[in-house]
């Protein structure tokens, strides 16, 4: 019987030894494509001045970043009415 549960031991122990192999550092993940890109796009600066002005996709085609005008502002108010 206590050879058995040697064995049994012995089996385990040698089980549970490859799991204690240290795990090599998992790499950064890369940061993400800047707004309107497209996953997988190369980031674009075409004019120097530090800022993304667009992305090129995989098959070498330039997308500039698009960003849309503001809204107009609302109407003035009207200066007719009761006065208070």
């Amino acid at each position: 019987m206590k050879k058995g549960l040697i064995a049994l031991a012995l089996a385990g122990g040698i089980g549970v030894a490859g799991c204690a192999q240290k795990d090599e550092p998992l790499a950064a993940a890369p940061p993400p494509p800047p707004p309107g890109a497209v996953a997988g796009s190369t980031a674009a600066d075409r004019n120097g001045d530090g800022v993304i002005d667009g992305y090129y996709t995989a098959d070498g085609v330039y997308h500039p970043n698009y960003t849309p005008p503001p809204p107009p502002p609302p109407p003035a108010p009207d200066r007719t009415g009761e006065k208070g």
